[in-house]
């Protein structure tokens, strides 16, 4: 597999872009890969999505989200994710699990609804051969999106379950700053539970509200080769996804975000498009 064969871009790095003309960009530009959201699939219609990905050619290597099992634990939404996700022909649904419930304070015993959700929501997603993989998020998330801040907090949650049904995404912007990260990657490897890989870098300052920081490639801080190489090593022959969330691309013509997006990827896995197709240099 060669790494463009294994470059995916996140719907919502180009939000600003419909789902036709997303589909059409990444045809254009030789992008093999989609991750989608639930909501802008909704939006467009649960089986158009799935028509228009498919006749596109394109694969779904994501469904974002399910999850936030702490504040809203409505398992109905989850099951219905998974339904989604086969529909879509992806075998993953990422999961942000969910903060500290209303008035909470105690992580660990958030964490202990997490794991309580997920023995309920597993056998149903197995069951349609869809796996569930734990996201974890920076610990500024932890109080009110994700009570999940490291890759060990997440594999512990998946250790009860079988690795084919319940893993991890490995997301830079998210474990860049642990020192137990690149550990806790090989263990998931060896595990067989890196169920995908995200890229995104670390910009500062922060905007205010910090979700919608996620820089571009190339623009942090971040090692991301390293990270990629890390990946590789433990393994991991999956799709490399690349999410964004940044006003300052959403702003911006969302074709040329995308194609400065496909180009920076092709920048970082040393990739160069054959003569008269895809990127231009």
């Amino acid at each position: 597999m060669t790494d463009l064969a294994r470059f995916s871009v996140n719907q919502m790095t180009v939000k600003q872009l419909s789902l036709p003309e997303l589909t059409e960009g990444c045809v254009r530009l030789g992008i093999p890969g989609v991750g989608l959201w639930r909501g802008p699939v909704a939006e467009y219609g649960l089986e158009a999505t799935a028509e228009l990905v498919r006749d596109a050619g394109l694969t779904v290597t994501t469904l974002c989200r399910g999850g936030f099992f702490t504040t809203a634990a409505d398992l109905d939404d989850n099951r219905a994710a998974v339904d989604e996700a086969v529909t879509l022909g992806t075998d993953t649904l990422v999961l942000v699990s969910g903060g500290l419930p209303p008035g909470g304070r105690d992580l660990a015993a958030a964490r202990g609804l997490i794991a309580d959700a997920l023995a309920e929501l597993v056998p149903y997603a197995a069951e349609r051969g869809v796996r569930l993989a734990i996201e974890p998020l920076h610990p500024m998330y932890a109080a009110d999106r994700c009570a999940v801040s490291t890759l060990d907090q997440a594999l512990d949650l998946a250790a009860p379950f079988p690795a084919g049904q319940v893993g991890v995404v490995v997301d830079t912007y998210h474990v860049w700053w642990d020192d137990r990260a690149p550990a806790a990657v090989a263990r998931a490897g060896e595990q067989g539970r890196i169920h995908a890989f995200q890229l995104a870098d670390w910009t500062t300052p922060l905007p205010a509200g910090v979700l919608n920081g996620r820089g571009q490639l190339g623009d942090g801080t971040i090692d991301l080769r390293a990270w990629w190489d890390r990946l590789d090593a433990a393994g991991y022959t999956g799709p490399v996804e690349v999410e964004l969330f940044n006003d300052e691309l959403w702003a911006r013509d969302g074709a040329e975000v995308l194609e400065e997006t496909a180009r920076r990827f092709g920048r970082l896995a040393g990739w160069r498009p054959r003569s008269g197709r895809g990127i231009p240099e």
